[in-house]
Formats: C-alpha cells, sequence, structure tokens
C-alpha cells in the first residue's frame, strides 16, 4: 500500500523505492532480496526488480557509511553503472553482490588519518619543548635566587640560557599547528619571552647590584612575528651577547 509505514511513522526506503517503480496503477511491485558482502560484513536490501544499481547503493548509504559516489557494486564479478537495472543484468532474488570502497572514500579518509597524525605530532612537539623550558624556567629563578641574595653570576651563565631559550623558540617556529595546538605554541612562545625578559633584567642587576628589582633597566626589544622575517630596526644597540641575542627574536602571531 503507497500509505503503508513503519511503526516510527516513516516510509522506508526500500517502499519509496518500490513505490517510485510502479506503473501509477495500484500498489508496489514485488520486492527481491539482495545480499551484498563489504569487507567482513554482510548487508539485506530488499526494492523491486527493475531497480537499478545505484538505488542499491542508495539504501547501502545507512548500513555502510558510504555515499552512492563512493561505492563500487559488482555483480558476477563486472561492476555495474548506476542506471544499469537489476531484472536485465540477470540480478534475481537471492543474488549475490560485491561492494568495494571508492578511490574518492579511500583519498578522503588517507587525508582525515593524515591530519590527525599531524594533529597528534604538533602536540607531542610543543609537549617536549614544553618540557625543556620548563627546566630553563627552574634554572632563571635559580639564578634569581641567587642574584637577590646578593652573589653574582657570571656573564657565561646568562650567554648560555638566553641561547638555550632562543632554541626552544627556533623548535616552537618549525611547529606546524593549527588549532587548540596552535594556541599551546603560542602560549609557549610568550612564556620563552619572559624568561628572556627576566634573563634582561638580571643581568643588569647583576652587573650593577645597587640598581633595585623594581628599578631594573630592560631591553626594550619589539618582539616580530617569525613569518615577517625582520628583525627590529628599533632594538638598544648594547653590545652584550645576551642583548644581541635577543634582538633577533620574533613574536609569534
Amino acid at each position: 500500500m503507497k500509505n503503508a509505514t513503519h511503526s516510527a511513522g516513516e516510509i522506508s526506503p526500500e517502499m519509496r523505492i518500490a513505490e517510485s517503480d510502479g506503473d501509477g496503477g495500484g500498489g508496489p511491485k514485488p520486492t527481491i532480496k539482495l545480499n551484498v558482502s563489504y569487507g567482513s560484513s554482510h548487508h539485506e536490501v530488499h526494492l523491486p526488480p527493475q531497480s537499478t544499481f545505484g538505488d542499491v547503493k542508495k539504501l547501502l548509504v545507512d548500513k555502510t557509511g558510504l555515499e552512492p559516489e563512493e561505492q563500487r557494486l559488482f555483480f558476477r564479478g563486472i561492476e555495474k553503472g548506476d542506471n544499469q537495472h537489476l531484472h536485465l543484468e540477470g540480478v534475481k532474488d537471492k543474488s549475490k553482490l560485491l561492494l568495494l570502497e571508492g578511490t574518492a572514500s579511500k583519498e578522503r579518509k588517507l587525508e582525515e588519518t593524515r591530519k590527525q597524525n599531524e594533529i597528534s605530532k604538533a602536540f607531542e612537539a610543543i609537549a617536549g619543548v614544553r618540557a625543556e623550558v620548563d627546566k630553563l624556567s627552574n634554572r632563571v629563578t635559580a639564578l634569581e635566587v641567587a642574584i637577590n641574595g646578593g652573589n653574582k653570576a657570571s656573564e657565561k651563565e646568562f650567554l648560555v640560557l638566553t641561547e638555550l631559550l632562543m632554541s626552544q623558540l627556533l623548535k616552537l617556529d618549525s611547529i606546524d599547528a593549527e588549532g587548540e595546538a596552535k594556541l599551546q605554541r603560542k602560549a609557549e612562545v610568550r612564556r620563552v619571552q619572559n624568561l628572556v625578559d627576566k634573563l634582561d633584567s638580571l643581568k643588569a642587576r647583576n652587573s650593577n647590584p645597587f640598581i633595585s628589582s623594581s628599578n631594573a633597566v630592560k631591553v626594550t626589544t619589539q618582539w616580530e612575528t617569525f613569518d615577517s622575517g625582520m628583525e627590529s630596526s628599533d632594538a638598544p644597540t648594547d653590545n652584550s651577547p645576551s642583548t644581541k641575542v635577543s634582538q633577533d627574536w620574533e613574536r609569534f602571531d
């Protein structure tokens, strides 16, 4: 009957195809059952024998998750076109069809996998940098405690720490990140910049112990974006190694 429905009140895809294939007279055509193999799974579909292989693909969308254009249907070892009719190709009740995934679907899944791998790789790389920056942050803190206690640190200590921080900044610049990973990378860049600013302040106090921490000289290096490829032209011309390195540093967007 044309008004027959499921218990949920919806006409099934099989019934819709059967009705559309009618001759306009009275009711749906008799249906046949087809067994479709897809990998290790098997599916049954019911539709009129006058239906096309394209109609079969439509019924398989919900069962397999593949869109019609992502499906390849084979009968007796031969791939069938969407417009070919089942009964004209010898398909009968309980006939077996083979479904293979099309190239477009495989490429789409490979691209999704590639993106997921890149995201995981970015998070892993940022975590590695974060661990190294944690260690450097502890060294900067120890240096600060020593200077606050009236001790004098060597110039080499400032230079080494600055170069190590620079190395981590360059690692962050090489990480291709999007979305949440990009935000995490940006946060680490800012942390490195803050540590370098603290080193500049501590270096000034180390050179002149009479400068209070609140009035310590700070290098006003202008941080640029890495993408610009330009160095700051307004940075101070201090000839100390630490200042020279920090002048070359740039800011991520």
